[in-house]
């Protein structure tokens, strides 16, 4: 009996004990044991949310965390845009029809539409005669300032086409690349070219002024020369000064540059001084006319025929008709 209320006695005592071990508040302790799997949980969550895809299945496996203890997230860099200026075109841009015309338009639009034309004007004058006095009308050639900026954009829009659709896409492909390798040259020999007129259809060849061909007869593109697509012309000034007199000498300076180097590319001015800022194709039918093979066979017919007619004018000739006509 003693023996067995011994033992109910160790019993109850080892409970106590076990009682008054266990901490007063055990949800504290499971939470902090719990605690740092919260925050690694945490960690790979926030690491997926930022990651690539690839990085994200490797977040879900298991396995795969223990290897990746502290993942390192690769930001790609956003290389800047380049913005080429289509001035600053290189010789790739030959490749690309697109580019070649960014490259002439840019031209085009940095040079000045305004030109010196002559203009016929009547004025009435009093003039003495006899000692008498009279009103009569004279007729007196004036050199003016003629701004035609207006022309293009008022024949592209008679088209139904932008400006640069016009003016640029109107021209031969073939004699834009040519333009755009003289221009590229013109540019790096410091001559700064400006295009003043490319295409030209009847219509504007109509209202264009000082020294042109007939409406139609136009190489610049008119109907009877193939129309649109077919211009086989320009006009290219220097856009170089200040001041108009300071671009005029750059022009000059520009044109003689042509006359020696134009060749390289293909391209000259058929009427030279007559029409400096004329180009066009050396092959083409208008600068063989003006200053090729047909110019100088025309040259070497007209020499002929000025020296047959000296000769049939000298006395000797005289004579020798005169004796051939003599009766017996």
């Amino acid at each position: 009996m003693r023996l067995v209320s011994g033992f109910g006695c160790f019993l109850w005592g080892s409970l106590a004990v076990l009682l008054c071990a266990v901490p007063a508040n055990p949800d504290r302790h499971v939470k902090a044991a719990l605690a740092p799997v919260d925050a690694i949980a945490a960690l790979a969550h926030s690491n997926a949310a930022l990651a690539t895809p690839e990085l994200r299945t490797a977040l879900a496996d298991p396995d795969a965390m223990a290897t990746l203890a502290d993942p390192v997230i690769k930001v790609p860099l956003v290389e800047p845009e380049v913005n080429v200026s289509p001035l600053e075109a290189s010789d790739e841009c030959v490749l690309s029809e697109e580019c070649i015309d960014q490259y002439l338009w840019s031209v085009y639009e940095r040079a000045r539409k305004v030109d010196t034309i002559k203009v016929q004007e009547r004025i009435k004058a009093t003039v003495k005669k006899n000692g008498k006095s009279r009103t009569v009308t004279k007729t007196i050639t004036k050199l003016v300032n003629e701004d035609f900026t207006w022309k293009d954009p008022h024949a592209a829009e008679k088209a139904g086409m932008s400006v640069v659709q016009y003016v640029i896409g109107g021209m031969d492909r073939g004699f834009k690349v040519r333009l755009y390798r003289l221009f590229r040259a013109l540019d790096d020999a410091g001559l700064a070219p400006g295009m003043t007129s490319g295409f030209r259809d009847d219509y504007r060849q109509s209202i264009a002024s000082g020294h042109k061909a007939a409406t139609g007869n136009s190489y610049h593109g008119g109907s009877r020369r193939g129309g649109y697509g077919h211009g086989l012309a320009a006009d290219v000034v220097s856009v170089k000064g200040e001041t108009r007199f300071e671009r005029w000498i750059s022009s000059e300076i520009l044109w003689k540059w042509i006359d020696a180097h134009g060749k390289e590319y293909g391209i000259g001015r058929p009427y030279l001084d007559k029409d400096p800022p004329h180009i066009a194709p050396i092959d083409g039918k208008e600068y063989a006319d003006k200053r090729g093979v047909n110019a100088k066979l025309a040259g070497k017919g007209s020499a002929a025929t000025s020296r047959d007619a000296k000769v049939a004018k000298s006395p000797q000739a005289i004579l020798q008709r005169r004796a051939e006509h003599k009766p017996l």
